[in-house]
């Protein structure tokens, strides 16, 4: 009976330390690869270049994310590789290097494929391990784990305005130190993983046997995968065209538009931390619903708004949307227990994928027409959240679970 008392809190511990330096990680990672979108109003004027070929730039990046993401979560769940998120660090930096060298526009694009390539190895990985140190708080370790990853998004336009605006495109050399550190962090973070693998393997088996019909948890992937393109094409639509809709419409600078960019972002730093822990205590299901759908009223009202309400929506905007897809990819590890990596990489991946099919045809429609009407027909795109009623209560059975476990353990 001691050895059961002992295994049950050995097993569902949650280790804050690791969480917090994925966390880190994240955030390292998101700011680096924020720069990049953060300085198209440069390379435009630089370059010369159109909509549809800044469109390319983030297509490029994010489909060679999300191409390799899934294969790289496949990969490692039969073969994992703790070492590999430093070396994905290491690819970003690389990209960085020639990234701010780039002198032409198919450089450009191989530096993007570069940092798109660090990003496919990291994410699944760090998912990964973030889930091995949850414990039974999956959804608050995937919010401390997205919320780093929306800080640095958030720190990129910022930088990018502070940094690089100011002192050309050279000056992104300068991020490099920043990437050196996140490897030192990373093969810390590697180091961890290493050690608790055999033991999370084993939970991993034990879990495996629960899964649902194949039927109905293929439904239920085809429904998360159609909420995540929602979520997706609207969220790059302001990601990567805020910018350049604020000085269409309101004739802001440069930087002044990449502040408001800063402040949206941070909106959506603030809502990934909310969506974890409520998911964890109201249900994944309810989260996935209130967050993709409660967005339409501001999405809709957006393109309408004075330049003071504009801000004020893609806050709310921000942190009602952003809440999302922590919930949905913890939903889709429960979904299919034992393939953590794989799901990781398949939903990171078709979150970048969708972001860079979305940059490519929204920088295309807005050369056709205007940034303003992309916003308008963006707007209704959250009215897809409707569809999360078609998703199986899952939760109910763990919480069940949980609740049995903690009764059967009794007073402490």
């Amino acid at each position: 009976m001691q050895s059961d008392s002992e295994a049950a809190p050995a097993g569902h511990k949650t280790f804050m330390g690791i969480l917090l330096a994925l966390g880190v990680s994240h955030m390292i990672n998101d700011t680096l690869q924020a720069l990049l979108p953060s300085i198209y109003p440069v390379l435009k004027a630089s370059f010369g270049l159109t909509y549809v070929q800044i469109g390319m730039i983030t297509l490029c990046f994010q489909l060679t994310a999300s191409l390799l993401q899934p294969l790289v979560g496949r990969y490692t769940d039969r073969h994992p590789k703790p070492y590999s998120l430093a070396f994905g660090m290491g690819l970003t930096l690389v990209g960085l290097v020639f990234l701010s060298r780039a002198g032409s526009y198919p450089m450009i694009l191989f530096s993007s494929a570069l940092v798109g390539m660090g990003s496919s190895i990291f994410h699944p990985e760090a998912s990964r391990v973030a889930h091995m140190a949850a414990g039974d708080k999956h959804g608050l370790a995937q919010s401390v784990f997205q919320t780093g990853g929306n800080l640095g998004s958030s720190l990129g336009p910022l930088l990018a305005a502070l940094i690089i605006v100011p002192n050309g495109q050279s000056s992104i050399l300068w991020f490099t130190a920043v990437a050196f550190g996140g490897i030192v962090l990373l093969t810390r973070v590697g180091a961890w993983y290493g050690q608790h693998l055999p033991a999370f393997r084993k939970r991993v088996a034990a879990h495996a046997a629960q899964a649902l019909p194949p039927g109905k948890v293929a439904l239920s992937l085809v429904v998360l995968i159609i909420l995540v393109f929602s979520k997706y094409i609207y969220l790059v639509s302001l990601t990567n065209y805020y910018t350049f809709y604020l000085i269409h419409r309101f004739n802001l600078s440069i930087q002044g538009a990449q502040y408001l960019l800063f402040v949206f972002l941070a909106a959506v730093a603030t809502g990934t931390i909310l969506g974890g822990p409520l998911g964890d205590r109201f249900g994944r299901k309810i989260v996935i619903w209130v967050s993709i759908l409660g967005v339409a009223p501001f999405s809709i009202l957006l393109p309408h708004a004075g330049l003071a309400l504009t801000v004020v929506l893609t806050v709310f905007i921000g942190v009602i949307l952003a809440s999302a897809f922590s919930a949905i990819l913890v939903y889709a590890q429960e979904l299919v227990p034992g393939r953590v990596g794989m799901i990781s990489g398949l939903f990171f991946g078709l979150a970048f994928g969708c972001a860079g099919v979305g940059a490519a045809a929204l920088g295309r429609l807005a050369d056709l027409t205007s940034i303003g009407f992309v916003f308008n027909v963006c707007g209704y795109l959250p009215l897809i959240g409707l569809l999360a009623w078609l998703l199986p209560d899952i939760e109910g059975a763990s919480r069940r679970t949980r609740r049995l476990r903690e009764e059967a353990a009794g007073p402490v």
